[in-house]
């Protein structure tokens, strides 16, 4: 089967917050995480199936170099990103 990505709006102001906050600390950071995530994504679009049930129907991808956890859905074909969050945050209230 050839999943697509569908990256919901939350998750993108997500994205948005994080890079926003990465180049602060350092110019191109924001810019090395986005590439961090777009990593990630195409693993995803590749194997999405690779992770295990984290939590209820949730499923995640720990990026490798930034502390941030993508949360994503199995909605075939589609991989649905909902949230992309900080490892300190508060993942079930996140999901919400």
């Amino acid at each position: 089967m050839k999943w697509q990505l569908l990256v919901r709006a939350e998750a993108e102001e997500d994205l948005a917050s994080a890079r926003d906050w990465y180049e602060q600390k350092g110019a191109g950071l924001g810019d090395e995480f986005l590439d961090s995530v777009a990593a990630a994504l195409r693993e995803l679009e590749r194997n999405p199936e690779r992770a295990r049930l984290y939590y209820r129907n949730f499923r995640r991808v720990i990026l490798r170099r930034f502390p941030y956890k993508l949360f994503y859905q199995l909605i075939a074909p589609r991989v649905v990103i909902f949230r992309v969050l900080h490892a300190k945050q508060d993942h079930p209230r996140g999901l919400r």
